[in-house]
């Protein structure tokens, strides 16, 4: 920790932002439309910083069919402020598809078209980020006995930098997950990087694809590899007998509501581990219930023809995979029989899904500060502010990796308008300005960059 006098150091932020993805673009445009209301006699400061050189979510499953799971009403802003000029329909009215969008008659946008939407947003709000920069470190910075903000040392091509803030809201999201002893490479691939590595096989006449995994993503990839290799077999393998449509009924959807999260937040755990369990499959390894339609009927077409390219190796699982310079020998066992058929492919695609990223370990000797509760999750009050030492006056908030305590909707775009809402509110009411700050450094913040 390091020890500061009134005046010393770098322009201090109200907030310093770690990531910039959906949530903290949200984020982002949450405190602009703050600073422009009426009445505000002090703007809130922030900036973020993004390790990407721009901005992209999950560019590498941008199928170009695949829609959207979530309304587009459930965009950065709408449910915050219906009124904000950040909604998906403002974009789309900046698009020239306002009439065309409204004569779809359909609520789930494509995917690539609400990438766009977001790409838009981020552009709104492109002063508050500074892109190739990655967050590497925190450090508190004790002022009288407390630690009053914290140093986040930046990394980028220049080198490195310190930025220093009153709150951090840390909005890493998801990393790729693959199986235990299983490593990407050339042949193995992880589907966050599909599209991608699909381009590099053009030109190439691919013979077999190996798809692993039950949730929507497997299931769009095996659609989209049949179709784009019309020359290869695909084989899908999974643990269950076929695909589980998700549960998008009404009722279940509640599950997504913002009052959802009070009632979870405040439940027993054993309430929260039932609610999990009936509920899953409103989000987890599920697929909407068309895509499963869809590549069934492929399927049987392809039997009425005699000419079999979609295989689904069900109620087994991949044993092992071995990449070699030409091929990649797999090997998928029966769950049932325990036999095991040996099938050699070009590319073995993992759709085995993501893991949150631990938010204490960006946060060096300020994560001493952070409690636990007694199975070593970090503890997080409702306004998703991570419980501290008293020492630590600063406030360290999580968008994401917070499921145990709020629900399900921790790192989805369903409640990411409301969230952010919520933290802007939580930072507001605690207050943004220490008493002794010195008036020069909060005006140097109001217009300092990441420069």
């Amino acid at each position: 920790m390091s020890q500061v006098r009134p005046g010393d150091g770098p322009p201090i932020h109200d907030l310093i932002g770690i990531g910039f993805g959906p949530s903290n673009v949200a984020m982002a445009l949450a405190i602009g439309e703050h600073n422009a209301g009426a009445g505000v006699r002090e703007p809130v400061t922030a900036h973020f910083f993004e390790q990407q050189p721009r901005f992209g979510w999950h560019r590498g499953m941008l199928i170009d069919d695949a829609t959207m799971q979530v309304s587009f009403l459930k965009d950065l802003v709408t449910l915050r402020n219906p009124a904000s000029e950040y909604s998906f329909l403002c974009y789309l009215k900046s698009r020239g598809r306002l009439v065309d969008f409204i004569n779809h008659k359909n609520l789930f946008p494509l995917r690539v078209e609400f990438h766009d939407y977001l790409e838009w947003a981020a552009a709104q709000v492109d002063s508050m980020v500074t892109y190739g920069h990655e967050a590497v470190g925190v450090t508190p910075v004790v002022r009288d006995g407390a630690v009053e903000y914290l140093d986040v040392t930046v990394r980028s091509a220049e080198g490195l930098m310190v930025r220093r803030a009153r709150n951090v809201v840390i909005g890493t999201g998801l990393r790729p997950l693959m199986p235990e002893g299983v490593e990407r490479g050339d042949r193995v691939w992880h589907n966050s990087e599909l599209l991608a590595r699909a381009d590099g096989l053009e030109g190439a006449s691919p013979s077999r694809f190996v798809v692993v995994g039950a949730g929507q993503s497997a299931a769009e990839n095996v659609a989209y590899l049949h179709r784009r290799f019309p020359g290869a077999e695909v084989c899908a393998v999974f643990s269950r007998y076929g695909y589980s449509p998700a549960d998008d009924s009404g009722f279940a959807n509640r599950i997504f509501d913002p009052g959802a999260v009070d009632e979870y937040f405040a439940a027993p755990d054993e309430t929260k581990r039932r609610l999990m369990d009936y509920h899953g499959n409103t989000n987890y390894s599920v697929v909407d219930i068309d895509l499963i339609d869809d590549l069934y009927r492929r399927m049987y077409q392809e039997k009425v023809l005699g000419a079999e390219r979609l295989r689904f190796l069900n109620v087994s699982r991949l044993a092992t995979v071995e990449e070699k310079p030409d091929m990649v020998h797999a090997t998928v066992k029966s769950l049932v029989t325990g036999e095991e058929t040996v099938l050699d492919a070009d590319i073995v695609v993992f759709a085995t899904g993501y893991s949150p990223v631990d938010p204490l370990g960006l946060l060096g000797e300020a994560a001493d500060l952070c409690l636990r509760d007694e199975e070593g999750r970090v503890r997080v009050g409702r306004d998703y502010r991570i419980a501290t030492d008293p020492a630590l006056d600063c406030g360290i908030y999580l968008q994401g990796g917070t499921e145990h305590t709020h629900g399900i909707t921790s790192a989805l775009l369903s409640n990411t308008a409301i969230r952010v809402g919520e933290i802007l509110d939580s930072m507001l009411g605690r207050g943004l300005k220490a008493a002794s700050d010195e008036a020069g450094s909060v005006a140097e913040a109001a217009g300092g960059t990441a420069g």
